[in-house]
């Protein structure tokens, strides 16, 4: 009783501060190209023509001319202009926006890395500062910049993408925009020179523009913001009561690579269905600070950092027997689902070296529980 009344007050503070907050609406595209600044400008003026003051924080038209022909007549908020690396550069001015206050302020390119020395790291951290704020955010990315879903655009474009956004910014959206178009159209787009300057175009074909790549991140797109709106709709429509709410765990251990991966792909599963989601790890005296490899402290703290930026909550327990430490936490935390990385995994080896690795499955198969294990 005393744990449902709290989550009671928890969930009706969360109610109180979401609505001092700015609403945040954001456009997402399978690729560069596919039109979101320019949706975002057209939003802009439909705004002004009904007298919202809306402004436009931070915009990168990339000298296309029908885009460009749209900043006129919006009003700008100066970017703030600094000396780096022996060059002028031009950042979005999170205290000018801040100062002036607009209803609704424009900020494209949300993935993009701020210079070294700026308040924030990455523009997303000043869009949540603005929309704390009270201001309300339009904004854009594409599909390869969403943190979970870097390991399958590496997979599809053989491209490492190093600017990235957590899945709980996305998820923070009052509404999610899927600009789409077909395959061909935006290739047709490519060789018009409407995406990149016409001696690029042969390079980018053969690369990144090729029609599988179009196709499979055009899926992504899709299917994320589908479960955006799924997700919304579970939220805003009343459950049955003897629904339980599904709650994943992922159990990592030391390794850093194949941590990354079942982070990512829970956090894919979590945000799909909505999820509360934890990152167990469980520290066995083998692995103590003070014996545990400093390259393995270090990918423990970055691997919890990710979690962490996904929208997990970490558990890190000290226990002699991984499957005992579990199976505790099973129960303690109410989980329904837990994901473990393929048995080549030093964690999975551990746990089938252990006499209790029976009483686990044991405990669970009397459990609605379910086990997923990733193949990679």
């Amino acid at each position: 009783m005393e744990r449902e009344s709290r989550q009671s007050a928890e969930d009706f503070l969360k109610l109180i501060r979401r609505s001092k907050r700015g609403k945040f609406k954001v456009y997402i595209g399978m690729s560069a190209g596919v039109g979101k600044t320019y949706r975002m400008l057209l939003e802009a003026r439909d705004l002004m023509r009904n007298h919202v003051d809306v402004k436009l924080g931070y915009i990168e038209t990339h000298q296309r001319p029908e885009t460009h022909a749209l900043l006129e007549g919006v009003p700008i908020i100066p970017r703030k202009e600094v000396f780096y690396k022996g060059k002028m550069v031009e950042e979005l001015d999170l205290e000018a926006i801040l100062s002036d206050r607009p209803e609704v302020v424009i900020i494209d390119e949300l993935a993009h890395s701020n210079i070294a020395g700026s308040k924030n790291a990455k523009r997303w951290q000043d869009v949540m500062e603005i929309l704390e704020a009270g201001i309300s955010v339009i904004s854009a990315l594409n599909i390869q910049h969403i943190e979970s879903l870097n390991d399958a655009i590496k997979e599809i474009t053989s491209i490492g993408v190093s600017e990235r956004v957590p899945d709980k910014v996305l998820q923070q959206a009052d509404e999610v925009v899927n600009i789409d178009l077909t395959a061909n159209d935006l290739i047709e787009r490519l060789k018009e020179g409407k995406i990149y300057p016409l001696e690029k175009v042969p390079i980018a074909l053969k690369n990144f523009f090729t029609t599988s790549n179009i196709l499979q991140l055009r899926e992504l797109a899709l299917k994320e913001v589908a479960s955006h709106v799924e997700n919304k709709v579970a939220a805003e429509v009343s459950l049955s009561i003897s629904a339980k709410p599904s709650r994943f765990m992922a159990c990592i251990s030391s390794n850093d690579k194949n941590a990354k991966n079942v982070i990512r792909k829970t956090a894919r599963l979590a945000s799909y269905l909505n999820s509360k989601w934890y990152v167990l790890y469980v520290e066995t005296p083998k692995e103590h600070p003070n014996k545990i490899a400093l390259d393995k402290q270090r990918y423990l703290i970055n691997n919890f950092k990710l979690a962490t930026e996904l929208g997990a909550e970490i558990v890190k327990v000290e226990h002699v027997n991984i499957s005992k430490a579990i199976i505790n936490q099973i129960e303690q935390r109410q989980i329904t689902t837990i994901c473990l990385g393929k048995p080549r995994l030093r964690l999975y080896q551990i746990i089938l070296a252990t006499n209790l690795f029976k009483q686990l499955l044991k405990k669970l198969s009397s459990l609605p529980i379910d086990i997923i294990i990733f193949s990679k």
